[in-house]
């Protein structure tokens, strides 16, 4: 009983949140931005709004795709068989029914699996996670192909100090054979990772693929440098922290900006006065909705 009146209670508070941010100056839509559903559609998240779908599973891609996203924000992680799988956390116990690291388990073990939110979510949603060829066959049946973000988890908990990004460079083949088997158009791929050593692994396996690079908020000077010296396509900044001055000294630079998270409509309308590219959005509906593509 007291879990239901919580429940109610965050719903009630969601809705009072959604109406004030409507309230708000209006912003002038941008035909130009691109959308993205940031790990599909966001997070789980009780508030502004309601979200029972899995991050990186396939009922939040589907779902953020209908609604009307350019594309979506995915991560990938190396399964014990070297099979790319679509996972956010490191750590399976986290928001999985197993234990350890993804890169424990087998594929077939890890598809078994069923993503854990906690109550309500349970209620609602029966996921489990996916390979990445199955996510590239079933996007590869659709008219057009979506915009497709990879975001590279390579830091392996499970390994060894000094090992962890041991696997990186079979992650980079296998996911450049996905790719290429699936014949994805390299324009609708960006490729991010932290890690400068991944860049030239990237550039050899897949030449047409662009780079982003992810700047973490206190290092945005080495970033940048990093990112001009090696001539990439774009950085990537984290919506909390993101200012202006950042994307218009990456701009400057020839540098493409995407931006990610962004949930409230106060902070959808701070980060889109920073005019970023692309923004890998956790709550789609209310962008799609300041943008002017629907009601």
């Amino acid at each position: 009983m007291r879990n239901h009146f919580v429940f109610k209670a965050a719903l009630a508070l969601a809705i009072t949140w959604q109406l004030a941010g409507c309230a708000t100056t209006k912003v002038t839509p941008d035909p130009k931005l691109v959308i993205l559903g940031h790990a599909g559609s966001g997070f789980f998240t009780p508030i502004s709004p309601f979200n029972f779908r899995p991050p990186s599973s396939w009922r939040g891609i589907r779902r953020a795709l209908l609604r009307g996203a350019d594309g979506v924000e995915i991560d990938l992680q190396l399964s014990q068989d070297s099979v790319v799988m679509l996972y956010h956390d490191q750590k399976l116990d986290d928001h999985g029914s197993g234990t350890g690291c993804v890169s424990q388990h087998t594929a077939a073990e890890l598809v078994q699996l069923r993503y854990r939110g906690g109550w309500p979510y349970d209620w609602i949603q029966k996921e489990h996670p996916i390979t990445f060829d199955t996510l590239l066959a079933r996007l590869g049946r659709r008219p057009t192909f979506p915009r497709l973000h990879l975001d590279l988890h390579e830091d392996d908990q499970c390994l060894p100090a000094g090992q962890q990004h041991a696997r990186t460079p079979l992650l980079i083949r296998q996911i450049a054979r996905s790719l290429a088997r699936y014949r994805v158009p390299p324009e609708k791929v960006l490729l991010i990772t932290q890690e400068s050593g991944t860049i030239p692994l990237v550039r050899k396996a897949m030449p047409k693929v662009p780079i982003g690079l992810e700047i973490a908020s206190d290092e945005f000077a080495f970033g940048l440098k990093l990112a001009r010296t090696e001539k990439l396509h774009t950085v990537v900044l984290d919506a909390d922290r993101v200012t202006p001055e950042q994307t218009a000294q990456a701009r400057a630079a020839g540098l493409g900006v995407v931006v990610f998270g962004g949930r409230s409509a106060k902070d959808l309308k701070r980060v889109l006065a920073t005019q970023p590219n692309e923004i890998e959005v956790d709550n789609l509906k209310r962008l799609l909705i300041l943008q002017g593509r629907r009601k």
